[in-house]
């Protein structure tokens, strides 16, 4: 049996019998999440991530243009898509909503069809959107997420981490003796290689812990969002025996070895003014240390310069 993720809405708004008649009129269509006051429907777009939000403007408290603009404003909402719902008839406030980065606006009182039909448009575009998306950041070998959607991924984190106070963790590795492995036996078994690799790599992430992509070539990334160094570690060593354990040797013309990885680590809590290319950077220097100090080992970046080898 086949099963669908269905797509989630988020309504807020402070009224009661507002939310039951929306509810009962988009329950067919998707997982409807209520929340009776901004504040609480920002704390709900976080921990749910809805497709979509349907919004009041009237509310006490936050009222819905400060609720968009929080929403707006936090790398984890920003790109959820808006519905202004209000009983508001004046051509300045749709002006306003539309402005702010709203998608649509919708009049009370509710009219069931209209409700559905553009709540049922908008669902679809996000859906459209998200599959574009997903097609843009895979990398086509390998299956991962590929370099731009990294990118895109470190960012987010990384304005989270400083948002939150919270560490983050950068795996970057190498595959060891991949050239040579490809010389001995041709790009088309060298490829088998990545996929392997690619395999290994994504199986030490459950899903929403944090990112596994392929950098480029034989480089590989793995984020991990509130991982301590020791539980990063952790990742990087098993990562490292899990591909030694596939016992990828080549033996050709004199060249002989094994496909091993190469890891460079860092771990920081950022703050306000750190670069997230230095983050990357320093990752990065340890992976070349390691490369050119023996292979198939982890180096990891201190901040007082003593680096950890570990095999």
């Amino acid at each position: 049996m086949t099963v669908v993720n269905r797509q989630k809405v988020l309504v807020i708004d402070d009224e009661r019998i507002n939310l039951k008649i929306i509810s009962d009129i988009l329950r067919e269509d998707a997982d409807v999440v209520l929340a009776i006051s901004g504040e609480q429907g920002i704390r709900k777009a976080i921990e749910y991530k809805p497709d979509l939000i349907l919004l009041d403007v009237l509310m006490p408290g936050l009222d819905g243009y400060e609720t968009m603009n929080r929403l707006r404003h936090d790398v984890r909402t920003s790109t959820i898509p808006v519905i202004f719902i209000t009983a508001l008839d004046d051509a300045s406030h749709e002006e306003k909503a539309l402005l702010m980065g709203a998608c649509d606006y919708i009049q009370k009182p509710l009219n069931h069809n209209i409700v559905q039909a553009r709540v049922r448009l908008h669902l679809q575009l996000t859906k459209q959107r998200k599959l574009l998306e997903q097609l843009a950041n895979i990398d086509p070998l390998t299956a991962l997420a590929n370099r731009r959607r990294y990118e895109e991924f470190i960012v987010r984190e990384w304005q989270t981490a400083i948002q939150h106070n919270e560490c983050l963790s950068l795996l970057v590795l190498d595959i060891d003796n991949f050239k040579q492995y490809n010389d001995c036996y041709g790009h088309a078994t060298g490829d088998k290689v990545l996929k392997r690799v690619a395999t290994v790599l994504a199986g030490q992430i459950k899903p929403g812990e944090g990112l596994v992509a392929r950098y480029g070539g034989e480089e590989f990334v793995v984020v991990l969002p509130r991982f301590s160094q020791q539980e990063a570690e952790r990742i990087a060593k098993k990562c490292m025996l899990d591909i030694e354990e596939l016992n990828l040797s080549y033996s050709h013309q004199g060249q002989t070895g094994q496909v091993t990885v190469s890891v460079g680590g860092v771990c920081v809590s950022p703050l306000v003014g750190d670069l997230v290319e230095d983050f990357f950077d320093k990752a990065d220097s340890k992976l070349v240390e390691a490369k050119n100090s023996g292979k198939n080992k982890i180096l990891w970046f201190h901040s007082h310069e003593l680096d950890i080898s570990v095999k």
